[in-house]
């Protein structure tokens, strides 16, 4: 009985328990490298899920935070930001936009574009187009606009009344599309490439027919780049690879390096109905938000950083093909764009993960029994080669599983 009493007993946690997470925590990172609260290094391919993206304790974001930190860190936008001024500057310059709205969260700048998409027609006197197309697979955010917008019956059962105004088609299909379009349609939200339905990229004369397609309607085409933004596939914005402008745009993730930050973007027509009182936000573009984000974009718009990324992600796939190779029994495609990558398995993907965890190596599900690889832009080809020795290991783990298991896992 007393080395029962003298045992420790694990804390309850006070956070709602929305989330199965893995039992490991971490202390303190350095640029690619996590360490546990026990000391352990992981190597973090997950980023955050792809928000880190100048990964852990880059000095210039630390710098510019501390900077900001000492002098000022919320006003409030009933006056002016200039922080917010310079950030949004730049972003026009480097983009198809002529404004931007800050925002705290991916899914904040997408209600900010799905509303923007909205009363664009209701300001040219058209109201009724309030409807816009979306895809399956889709995956925009956890508010009840974005989970509609989404469609994943995973996330909207038991929150009542599905939000109006969505009509999902498969991901892919112009002509589900066109036959989707109807006189209540105000445009059409897309992911350039799904990240959380499973890196999936489509053909560049889908984006392409789109934009025709919106144009021919007299319809907006807007864009969710939270996860593919911010120089995640080599380009600022992943729309860039496939030669088509947007309307509106969402991003977030990486546009902060950790600190929370979104935005969503627009063209002067898009956002004709957003004026005084259309919109607002407590915390958007606060002043230590903004200077991380200015901090990201001084990195990730320096010459030859973008390009580089390109030239990295399509090493970081040729590695990944080779380990295809070696280990066809687990690995059954590679698919992805710059440092945005997937591999789609024959095991569970969170078998896979788990087994990747197990060699200190930090994935990130997503649907279509794909993990995902979202490293820090800055990861290299030592990170790279420690990568794939540290993923090979992990499927020769589960390679020792499949005779007793046998090989019916999804495919």
């Amino acid at each position: 009985m007393a080395d029962q009493m003298s045992s420790p007993v694990p804390a309850l946690s006070a956070i709602l328990p929305t989330y199965a997470r893995a039992d490991v925590a971490f202390a303190r990172g350095d640029g690619c490298w996590l360490e546990a609260t026990d000391g352990s290094r992981y190597l973090d391919f997950g980023a955050g899920i792809a928000v880190c993206c100048l990964g852990h304790g880059h000095p210039h974001l630390v710098d510019a935070l501390i900077e900001q930190g000492r002098k000022l860190w919320h006003v409030s936008n009933l006056f002016r930001i200039p922080q917010a001024e310079e950030l949004a500057r730049r972003l026009v310059e480097a983009s198809f936009a002529d404004y931007v709205f800050f925002t705290n969260s991916g899914a904040e700048a997408l209600e900010g574009a799905i509303k923007t998409a909205r009363k664009y027609h209701a300001a040219g006197g058209h109201p009724e187009r309030f409807r816009l197309v979306t895809f399956e697979g889709a995956f925009h955010g956890r508010t009840l606009a974005t989970i509609a917008a989404g469609g994943n019956p995973k996330y909207i059962e038991g929150f009542g009344p599905k939000v109006e105004g969505f009509d999902p088609v498969p991901f892919g299909d112009i002509e589900a599309v066109m036959d989707a379009i109807t006189p209540e349609t105000a445009g059409v939200l897309v992911e350039p490439i799904q990240g959380e339905g499973g890196i999936r990229v489509p053909p560049a004369s889908f984006l392409r027919a789109l934009r025709a397609l919106c144009d021919e309607r007299g319809i907006l085409l807007v864009l969710d780049e939270v996860q593919s933004g911010m120089g995640r596939t080599g380009r600022l914005f992943a729309h860039e690879l496939f030669g088509v402008i947007p309307d509106i745009l969402a991003t977030a993730k990486g546009i902060g390096g950790g600190f929370p930050l979104g935005a969503f973007m627009t063209t002067r027509e898009a956002g004709r109905g957003m004026g005084v009182g259309a919109h607002g936000t407590t915390y958007g573009g606060n002043p230590l938000a903004m200077a991380c984000g200015n901090a990201v974009l001084d990195v990730v718009l320096a010459p030859g950083f973008l390009d580089d990324v390109a030239l990295k992600g399509l090493d970081l796939k040729q590695r990944l093909a080779a380990l295809q190779d070696a280990h066809p029994q687990i690995i059954a495609e590679i698919r992805g764009e710059g440092m945005m990558l997937g591999i789609r398995t024959h095991v569970p993907n969170t078998e896979f993960a788990v087994a990747a965890r197990a060699q200190h190596m930090l994935v990130i599900p997503a649907g279509d029994n794909v993990v995902r690889l979202l490293p820090p832009l800055i990861a290299g080809h030592d990170e790279f080669a420690e990568a794939i020795a540290r993923l090979g290991r992990a499927c020769q783990h589960l390679e020792a599983d499949l005779p007793a298991k046998g090989n019916g896992s999804p495919s």
